[in-house]
């Protein structure tokens, strides 16, 4: 009990420290990489490694504050200035579909505009709360450092409070849920990074408004499945149908399209190694991760998921005897 209340009191510290490491266990199949190349016949060893790592984490965010942020600023800008005037030219192209007066049209315009104020406010109100995370960001950033550093001999001393035939066997599974973690990530990075690329190039074709702001929130909203997706795209359909149905038609045709490739092709190609996660599960495991540590929470909450899919994989799944007699055989 008393250790139940110490964990809730340094809920804050420990959910650091998770993050940390998670990112840690994330990153060092890089570092290894990295540790691995042959430079006329010199190898970096890990502190170097980090280091080069680090040096390349930061020019990548350098080179998106510098080149991609201006144009995502300047569309919220827009945006902001420009919805105010857009929802009665809005709301009089949707007096022309059918049904329209069934679903209160005529009150979408004093509700969206006092859910503009409303967020206007929550933005200002919670802006001292965001810079605090600042210091709580530089924090993890420099744990995820010495995780990296000196996260194996921790890793080793957690496994001496195990008996040696079941450290074992929680090794080879934290071994294996480490992999896939890995891999899932990088895959969906990969997946979102090609769905703004394209999103962002479409829009910027068609001449949509705040291309830019619509291209990088689709690849954003890229992780959670299938919602995601459909809220996204719904967004940047009624953006273009404020200038005429041809632009929302190509907006909706371009999503068509996309999908198909996404899982026909990019998918399996991408994702084949990953651990196979229940779209399901991902959504879950977003909305709780959210509720628990908000923001910080959803952007470990996949990751997690995968570590407990693996955890339970191996103590809990019951198998069938015929399976595991299989696959042996297949491994073959």
């Amino acid at each position: 009990m008393l250790a139940m209340g110490l964990a809730w009191k340094l809920r804050e510290v420990l959910e650091l420290i998770y993050v940390s490491a998670l990112f840690a266990v994330v990153l060092m199949p890089v570092v290894q990489s990295i540790m691995r190349a042959k430079i006329r016949g010199w190898s970096p060893g890990r502190g170097t490694s980090i280091v080069g790592l680090v040096v390349v984490v930061f020019a990548a965010l350098t080179l998106f504050l510098l080149l991609g942020l201006p144009p995502v600023v300047r569309d919220v800008q827009h945006f902001a200035g420009d919805l105010p005037e857009r929802i009665p030219v809005v709301v009089a192209k949707l007096h022309h579909l059918p049904l329209a007066d069934k679903f209160g049209v005529d009150s979408l315009a004093a509700k969206s505009t006092n859910m503009i104020e409303s967020t206007a406010q929550y933005i200002f109100a919670s802006a001292p709360r965001w810079l605090g995370r600042i210091f709580d960001l530089v924090t993890a950033f420099i744990l995820c450092i010495y995780f990296m550093l000196e996260g194996e001999f921790a890793y080793r001393y957690f496994l001496s409070f195990f008996e040696p035939e079941n450290r074992e066997r929680l090794d080879r599974t934290l071994i294996v849920a480490e992999h896939r973690m890995s891999k899932w990530l990088i895959g969906q990075g990969a997946l979102m990074l090609i769905l703004g690329v394209c999103s962002t190039a479409a829009f910027g074709l068609l001449h949509v408004r705040y291309f830019v702001l619509l291209g990088i929130l689709m690849g954003l909203f890229n992780i959670v499945p299938v919602a995601g997706g459909i809220i996204t795209i719904a967004v940047a359909a009624a953006i273009a149908a404020v200038d005429g149905w041809g632009k929302m038609a190509g907006v909706l045709i371009f999503y068509f399209v996309y999908i198909q490739i996404e899982n026909g092709f990019l998918t399996p190609k991408i994702m084949k190694s990953s651990v196979n996660l229940m779209g399901l599960s991902v959504l879950v495991a977003l909305l709780a991760g959210s509720a628990l540590a908000g923001v910080v929470g959803a952007l470990v909450a996949v990751p997690t998921a995968a570590l407990v899919a693996v955890l339970m994989d191996e103590y809990m799944v019951q198998k069938d005897l015929s399976a595991k007699s299989a696959e042996p055989a297949s491994a073959k």
